[in-house]
Protein backbone atom coordinates (compact mmCIF):
# COMPACT_ATOMS: atom_id res chain seq x y z
CA UNK A 1 0.00 0.00 0.00
CA UNK A 2 1.04 3.44 -0.69
CA UNK A 3 2.03 6.13 2.16
CA UNK A 4 1.32 9.77 1.92
CA UNK A 5 2.48 12.59 3.86
CA UNK A 6 0.65 15.15 4.05
CA UNK A 7 -2.61 17.32 4.64
CA UNK A 8 -5.50 16.49 2.13
CA UNK A 9 -6.71 20.85 2.24
CA UNK A 10 -3.15 21.05 0.21
CA UNK A 11 -3.27 22.04 -3.01
CA UNK A 12 -0.11 19.61 -3.54
CA UNK A 13 -1.24 16.73 -1.99
CA UNK A 14 -4.65 16.71 -3.70
CA UNK A 15 -2.96 16.00 -6.96
CA UNK A 16 -1.71 12.86 -5.46
CA UNK A 17 -4.60 11.73 -3.85
CA UNK A 18 -6.95 12.80 -6.78
CA UNK A 19 -4.47 10.87 -9.28
CA UNK A 20 -4.25 7.54 -6.44
CA UNK A 21 -8.17 7.76 -6.84
CA UNK A 22 -8.15 7.74 -10.64
CA UNK A 23 -5.69 4.65 -10.98
CA UNK A 24 -7.77 3.29 -7.65
CA UNK A 25 -4.62 2.90 -5.60
CA UNK A 26 -5.40 2.01 -2.10
CA UNK A 27 -3.15 4.33 0.63
CA UNK A 28 -2.47 5.88 3.83
CA UNK A 29 -2.20 8.85 4.08
CA UNK A 30 -0.40 10.52 7.46
CA UNK A 31 -1.23 14.09 8.27
CA UNK A 32 2.18 16.38 8.01
CA UNK A 33 2.97 20.17 7.18
CA UNK A 34 0.86 23.21 8.08
CA UNK A 35 -0.64 22.88 11.45
CA UNK A 36 0.19 19.44 11.73
CA UNK A 37 4.04 19.86 11.43
CA UNK A 38 6.11 16.63 11.37
CA UNK A 39 7.87 18.12 8.21
CA UNK A 40 11.25 19.29 9.91
CA UNK A 41 12.06 15.79 11.37
CA UNK A 42 15.28 14.38 10.68
CA UNK A 43 13.40 11.26 9.61
CA UNK A 44 10.99 13.01 7.65
CA UNK A 45 14.04 15.21 6.40
CA UNK A 46 15.92 11.78 5.17
CA UNK A 47 12.57 10.87 3.17
CA UNK A 48 11.96 14.82 1.88
CA UNK A 49 15.29 17.41 2.03
CA UNK A 50 12.67 20.55 1.17
CA UNK A 51 10.41 19.39 4.40
CA UNK A 52 7.62 20.20 2.26
CA UNK A 53 4.40 17.83 1.60
CA UNK A 54 3.49 15.75 -0.19
CA UNK A 55 5.86 12.99 -0.21
CA UNK A 56 5.18 9.36 -1.18
CA UNK A 57 6.48 5.80 -0.33
CA UNK A 58 5.85 3.24 -2.30
CA UNK A 59 7.55 -0.10 -1.38
CA UNK A 60 10.96 0.93 -1.19
CA UNK A 61 10.54 4.04 -3.49
CA UNK A 62 10.40 7.59 -1.95
CA UNK A 63 9.59 10.67 -4.38
CA UNK A 64 8.82 13.81 -3.76
CA UNK A 65 7.86 17.25 -5.02
CA UNK A 66 3.96 16.52 -6.08
CA UNK A 67 3.88 16.82 -10.01
CA UNK A 68 7.39 14.45 -9.91
CA UNK A 69 4.67 11.79 -7.57
CA UNK A 70 2.06 12.41 -9.96
CA UNK A 71 4.67 11.52 -12.92
CA UNK A 72 5.82 8.52 -10.69
CA UNK A 73 2.34 7.54 -10.45
CA UNK A 74 0.78 7.76 -13.65
CA UNK A 75 4.09 6.39 -15.74
CA UNK A 76 4.39 3.09 -13.04
CA UNK A 77 0.21 2.16 -12.51
CA UNK A 78 -1.02 3.74 -15.89
CA UNK A 79 1.55 3.85 -19.04
CA UNK A 80 -0.20 4.34 -21.66
CA UNK A 81 -2.97 5.96 -19.82
CA UNK A 82 -2.74 8.29 -17.54
CA UNK A 83 1.10 8.50 -18.99
CA UNK A 84 1.40 8.50 -22.79
CA UNK A 85 4.38 5.79 -23.49
CA UNK A 86 5.45 7.77 -26.82
CA UNK A 87 7.97 10.47 -26.09
CA UNK A 88 6.16 13.98 -27.80
CA UNK A 89 2.38 12.77 -26.13
CA UNK A 90 4.31 12.47 -22.59
CA UNK A 91 6.40 15.49 -23.06
CA UNK A 92 3.79 17.32 -24.10
CA UNK A 93 1.77 16.68 -21.08
CA UNK A 94 5.07 17.27 -18.61
CA UNK A 95 5.07 21.09 -20.28
CA UNK A 96 1.61 21.59 -19.02
CA UNK A 97 2.80 20.29 -15.77
CA UNK A 98 5.43 22.25 -15.17
CA UNK A 99 4.11 25.35 -16.46
CA UNK A 100 1.32 24.43 -13.76
CA UNK A 101 4.55 25.14 -10.99
CA UNK A 102 6.87 27.78 -12.58
CA UNK A 103 4.15 29.98 -14.69
CA UNK A 104 0.06 29.60 -13.24
CA UNK A 105 0.43 28.75 -9.31
CA UNK A 106 3.18 30.87 -9.34
CA UNK A 107 1.17 34.20 -10.53
CA UNK A 108 -1.93 32.94 -8.37
CA UNK A 109 -0.32 31.80 -5.28
CA UNK A 110 -0.46 35.56 -4.02
CA UNK A 111 -3.78 36.11 -5.04
CA UNK A 112 -4.93 32.41 -3.29
CA UNK A 113 -3.04 33.53 0.01
CA UNK A 114 -4.21 36.95 0.37
CA UNK A 115 -8.03 36.23 -0.10
CA UNK A 116 -8.07 33.07 1.62
CA UNK A 117 -6.18 33.37 4.49
CA UNK A 118 -4.96 37.00 4.71
CA UNK A 119 -7.32 38.93 7.15
CA UNK A 120 -9.19 41.99 4.98
CA UNK A 121 -7.35 44.32 6.89
CA UNK A 122 -3.82 43.17 6.29
CA UNK A 123 -4.76 42.72 2.45
CA UNK A 124 -2.77 44.77 0.18
CA UNK A 125 -5.43 45.90 -2.92
CA UNK A 126 -3.01 46.84 -5.97
CA UNK A 127 -0.63 43.49 -5.35
CA UNK A 128 -3.92 41.28 -4.73
CA UNK A 129 -5.35 42.93 -8.42
CA UNK A 130 -1.94 42.55 -10.20
CA UNK A 131 -1.75 38.62 -9.35
CA UNK A 132 -5.64 38.41 -10.40
CA UNK A 133 -4.75 39.74 -13.96
CA UNK A 134 -1.59 37.28 -14.00
CA UNK A 135 -3.46 34.43 -12.83
CA UNK A 136 -6.00 35.57 -15.74
CA UNK A 137 -3.63 35.59 -18.25
CA UNK A 138 -2.80 32.16 -17.38
CA UNK A 139 -6.14 30.62 -17.42
CA UNK A 140 -6.49 32.15 -20.46
CA UNK A 141 -3.86 29.98 -21.98
CA UNK A 142 -5.08 27.47 -20.83
CA UNK A 143 -8.32 27.96 -22.20
CA UNK A 144 -6.70 28.82 -25.85
CA UNK A 145 -5.50 25.22 -25.49
CA UNK A 146 -8.33 23.52 -24.35
CA UNK A 147 -10.37 24.72 -27.15
CA UNK A 148 -9.09 22.14 -29.55
CA UNK A 149 -9.26 19.09 -27.12
CA UNK A 150 -11.60 18.25 -24.37
CA UNK A 151 -8.42 17.34 -22.18
CA UNK A 152 -4.79 18.69 -22.04
CA UNK A 153 -3.34 15.35 -23.65
CA UNK A 154 -6.43 15.09 -26.19
CA UNK A 155 -9.09 12.95 -25.76
CA UNK A 156 -8.99 11.71 -22.23
CA UNK A 157 -8.03 12.63 -18.82
CA UNK A 158 -3.96 12.50 -18.84
CA UNK A 159 -1.49 13.59 -16.07
CA UNK A 160 -1.12 16.86 -17.18
CA UNK A 161 -5.08 17.73 -16.09
CA UNK A 162 -4.10 16.89 -12.62
CA UNK A 163 -1.98 19.97 -11.44
CA UNK A 164 -4.00 22.22 -13.77
CA UNK A 165 -7.46 20.69 -12.53
CA UNK A 166 -6.78 21.37 -8.69
CA UNK A 167 -4.96 24.80 -9.51
CA UNK A 168 -8.50 25.50 -11.79
CA UNK A 169 -10.88 24.18 -8.60
CA UNK A 170 -9.71 27.52 -6.68
CA UNK A 171 -9.74 29.74 -9.46
CA UNK A 172 -13.50 28.72 -9.56
CA UNK A 173 -13.99 28.88 -6.11
CA UNK A 174 -12.49 32.69 -5.63
CA UNK A 175 -14.82 34.97 -4.64
CA UNK A 176 -13.66 36.87 -7.46
CA UNK A 177 -15.91 39.71 -9.44
CA UNK A 178 -13.60 39.99 -12.73
CA UNK A 179 -13.41 36.96 -13.42
CA UNK A 180 -13.22 36.60 -17.22
CA UNK A 181 -15.62 33.92 -19.17
CA UNK A 182 -13.62 31.14 -20.52
CA UNK A 183 -15.78 28.89 -21.94
CA UNK A 184 -13.29 26.13 -23.02
CA UNK A 185 -11.91 26.01 -19.86
CA UNK A 186 -15.08 25.91 -18.29
CA UNK A 187 -16.23 23.10 -19.91
CA UNK A 188 -13.02 21.21 -19.04
CA UNK A 189 -13.38 22.07 -15.23
CA UNK A 190 -17.24 20.58 -15.42
CA UNK A 191 -15.88 17.93 -16.84
CA UNK A 192 -13.19 17.70 -14.04
CA UNK A 193 -16.21 17.99 -12.04
CA UNK A 194 -17.97 14.74 -12.95
CA UNK A 195 -14.76 12.52 -11.96
CA UNK A 196 -15.56 11.04 -8.25
CA UNK A 197 -11.79 11.19 -7.57
CA UNK A 198 -12.04 15.04 -7.98
CA UNK A 199 -15.17 15.93 -6.42
CA UNK A 200 -13.47 13.68 -3.67
CA UNK A 201 -10.29 14.88 -3.01
CA UNK A 202 -10.19 18.33 -4.67
CA UNK A 203 -13.38 19.95 -4.21
CA UNK A 204 -13.19 20.46 -0.42
CA UNK A 205 -13.64 23.98 1.32
CA UNK A 206 -10.58 25.64 0.65
CA UNK A 207 -8.27 26.91 3.77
Amino acid sequence: MLTIWGRANSLNVQKVLWTCAELDLPFQRIDAGGAFGGTDTAGYRVMNPSGMVPTLKDGDVVVWESNVIVRYLCATYSAGGLCPVEAPARFGQEAWMDWQTAGLWKDFRPLFIGLVRTPPPDRDAAALARAEEATARGFALLDEALRHRPFLGGAALGMADIPAGVTAHRWFALPLDRRPRLPALEDWYARLTERPGFREHVMTPLS
